[in-house]
């Protein structure tokens, strides 16, 4: 191999090292939504480790396609301990803030809010 075939090489073998590199920061996180009962989102999203759930929310589109989601997300933008009845995402079932880290193969769902409480429907579909 002459000098000039093995500079080549060397920059070559460099940058599939960065592509590697750079490809190695990259997680894969689930998204769900089940924004009616009949009507259901699911995407997969890659992000760069350290993204916080609000920007995989952002990067995935989500922000702009569910004015509703968005609106609520500003509400509790500095808000950093999930409340009970008003949370609106998880992970994994557990109620998250906005600034949670997320982590390879993360489920990230979004809840949509109940017209009425589950517990009083069944009582009521049993007595009817």
């Amino acid at each position: 191999m002459t000098a000039a075939n093995h500079s080549t090489a060397d920059k070559d073998e460099v940058n599939v090292n960065l592509t590697q590199a750079g490809q190695s920061d990259l997680i894969i996180v689930y998204l769900a939504y089940a924004e009616e009962a009949t009507r259901q989102h699911y995407q997969t999203i890659e992000v760069s480790q350290g993204t916080t759930l609000y920007e995989g929310l952002a990067q995935a589109g989500w922000l702009k396609k569910f004015k509703e989601l968005a609106s609520w997300c500003e509400q509790v933008a500095n808000t950093t301990t999930p409340t009970a009845k008003r949370w609106h995402v998880g992970v994994y079932a557990q109620k998250q803030p906005l600034n949670y880290i997320l982590q390879p193969s993360d489920r990230v769902e979004v809840y949509r809010s109940l017209s009425a409480d589950p517990m009083s429907q069944r009582k009521n579909k049993s007595r009817g």
